[in-house]
């Protein structure tokens, strides 16, 4: 088990599978209430990236997965767990970098882009015109104090709000914490990314049917050079649409 403790004291897991290749590791960044597991192994991601000889590292986010999960707000948000990710491409002594992030880990990998000159090329998935519109996910669709109680009430019966119900089964199904969850809810970016600071060649990856990546060709034009595929699918169902898979790696690769 591969773990370092961020800036802030929260352990990080990390995995990584090995190959010896010309070109950098891959990094992959999952989505709210996922993990490394949840969003690339089980799709096959991992396995396509390593089929093809690339050397892969799957982070999980704090309060997720096998990572730590404090229930303050105030060390949550995308912008610290770029910073987590800036630590992990240190600590590996990693120079440059393939990054790729869907729906939270999309934010936090344009914001790692933003950032760090290492990231040669840039995948982000799950995301649209909320990115550019609201600074972060699109709480349009679901946020606020609707998910809030969603994740923090014992009694299911109070959550009225769909989206909100569905996100709750997520939390309940992949055996997540959900007051960490909610600490990352209450603490979700909702600031101006640099999107035009972005140097490595990028790839949006949307779900034709995804609410919460609703308009894609905005978030595309607001990042230099971008390019935009869609694929069938909503939300979580376009990570396993046989067109996913290979759109991503052949960008990569």
């Amino acid at each position: 088990m591969s773990t370092f403790r961020s800036g802030d004291g929260v352990e990080i897991f990390y995995e990584i599978w090995e190959n010896e290749s010309e070109l950098p590791p891959v990094l992959l960044h999952h989505g709210f209430i996922a993990d490394g597991r949840t969003n690339w192994v089980l799709p096959g991601v991992v396995g396509a990236l390593t089929g093809a000889g690339r050397r892969v590292v799957a982070i999980d986010a704090r309060g997720h997965g096998r990572s730590g999960k404090p229930h303050d707000p105030a060390v949550y948000g995308e912008s610290r767990m770029a910073g987590d990710v800036i630590t992990l491409l240190d600590l590996l002594g990693i120079t440059e970098v393939d990054l790729v992030g869907y729906s939270m880990g999309a934010i936090v990998a344009l914001l790692t882009a933003a950032r760090d000159p290492r990231i040669r090329r840039l995948v982000v998935g799950g995301v649209g015109a909320g990115v550019v519109e609201l600074g972060g996910l699109d709480t349009r669709v679901i946020g606020g104090d609707r998910l809030l109680h969603a994740l923090r009430t014992d009694d299911r019966s109070t959550i009225t709000d769909p989206a909100a119900a569905g996100f709750r089964a997520f939390v309940e199904a992949v055996g997540g914490d959900r007051l960490a969850l909610a600490a990352q809810a209450a603490a979700v970016h909702a600031a101006p990314i640099p999107l035009e600071s972005i140097k490595a060649p990028t790839l949006v990856l949307a779900g034709a049917e995804d609410p919460l990546a609703v308009r894609p060709e905005v978030l595309a034009r607001a990042i230099p050079g971008a390019v935009l595929r869609t694929v069938p699918g909503d939300h979580l169902s376009a990570l396993r649409d046989p067109g996913f898979v290979p759109a991503l790696t052949g960008f990569l690769n």
